[in-house]
């Protein structure tokens, strides 16, 4: 009688069952799926809630004088201070008093000009019945409140969705080691293909929120109106995409790595908060230095926080078109490397049990 043997499982096919597992298992979580719907909630409200405040702003102040008092009157939504001179209105804008002040002008066509302090309001600009020349007292590169929010919506959504798949990553890992199960796992497939399928599940489960926020994004802004802001966002938003799919893969490559080093739950922080504070960093250097140029332009080209400093520098326009070309292959190197390290790290420390795998033992083999 002959004994039956056992046809061994395609490298790939054993990835995709390891992914679809991690997939399952997670999409089977109500915690999971209800923090998600959340997420997903929170979102629309904020994109509707900035476009309707948009689409009702408040009045805008401006300075006048005499002379120019009859312009600003003809126009709508404005709040009018009238001051005795030209002097007297740039002050007022200097000071922050007001958004714009209308002056007299030489120029024989017009015989106004607007004086802002540091940018253009197209908005304001079109309701002239004749556009006059327009004085900037104070140029800036770029609107320091749109810097910031745009900086805080990027880093928000790279911090929480990295910092949750590689958390789940993380305990994962831990899990199977605490329950022996990696040791059934290990016997039919090779540790390797095991770290390769737990990462495809969930960069495809993080990559899966990052298309629903950006539709949600497009939708909402369709919705309130916001076609302008919508076509500047566009690209911003499909490079945030790509970086993120690279940079999450380096990050997740390393979160499955450092757990494997431990093999009870508890002791799981000892060895990824140096990855978490990887994921924590970018966020806040990017809070604060967003109107750093040089500093944005470093963090844009450092693999860890590229994903949202490079989107960023496209969306306020000061990126070249070449830049993030450049920083997504030394992120994708960055990533190769990172996997490398990892999955050795993952191969020498699974089957380990008891106390923490010193990273030198690890790497050692």
């Amino acid at each position: 009688m002959s004994t039956p043997t056992r046809t061994p499982v395609r490298e790939t096919s054993a990835v995709w069952l390891v992914a679809e597992r991690e997939i399952g298992s997670k999409l089977r979580s109500k915690a999971f799926m209800i923090s998600t719907g959340i997420m997903m909630l929170i979102a629309l409200a904020g994109v509707l809630f900035g476009g309707f405040t948009a689409k009702n702003p408040d009045p805008t102040s401006i300075a006048v004088t005499s002379e120019t008092v009859a312009v600003a009157e003809a126009m709508q939504n404005t709040k009018i201070t009238e001051v005795a001179d030209a002097a007297a209105a740039e002050e007022l804008v200097r000071n922050g008093d007001v958004s714009v002040a209308l002056v007299p002008s030489d120029d024989p066509t017009f015989g106004y000009s607007a004086v802002f302090l540091d940018g253009v309001s197209n908005s304001l600009l079109m309701q002239l019945a004749k556009v006059p020349s327009v004085d900037i007292l104070e140029p800036a590169t770029t609107d320091g409140m749109l810097r910031y929010f745009i900086a805080i919506a990027f880093g928000i959504v790279f911090l929480i969705a990295a910092s949750t798949f590689g958390g789940t990553i993380a305990q994962s890992v831990v899990e199977e080691k605490q329950t022996r199960v990696v040791e059934l796992l290990i016997s039919a497939i090779p540790a390797r293909t095991l770290l390769a399928g737990k990462v495809l599940g969930n960069t495809v489960l993080a990559m899966g929120q990052i298309l629903l926020l950006a539709a949600i994004a497009v939708v909402g802004l369709s919705v309130t109106g916001q076609s302008e802001v919508l076509s500047f966002l566009g690209a911003p938003i499909l490079w945030f995409a790509v970086f993120f799919l690279f940079g999450f893969i380096l990050l997740a490559a390393l979160f499955a790595a450092a757990a494997a080093m431990v093999s009870r739950q508890e002791d799981i922080g000892s060895t990824t908060m140096p990855i978490t504070m990887l994921v924590m960093l970018p966020y806040f250097l990017v809070i604060f230095f967003n109107d750093n140029p040089l500093v944005m332009t470093i963090l844009s080209y450092v693999p860890f926080s590229a994903p949202v400093g490079m989107p960023m520098r496209l969306f306020v326009g000061e990126a070249q078109w070449w830049e993030p070309l450049v920083s997504l292959v030394i992120l994708l190197i960055s990533c190769g490397v990172a996997i490398a390290i990892g999955a050795k790290i993952y191969e020498n420390s699974l089957l380990r049990m008891g106390g923490r795998v010193k990273l030198k033992e690890a790497l050692r083999g």
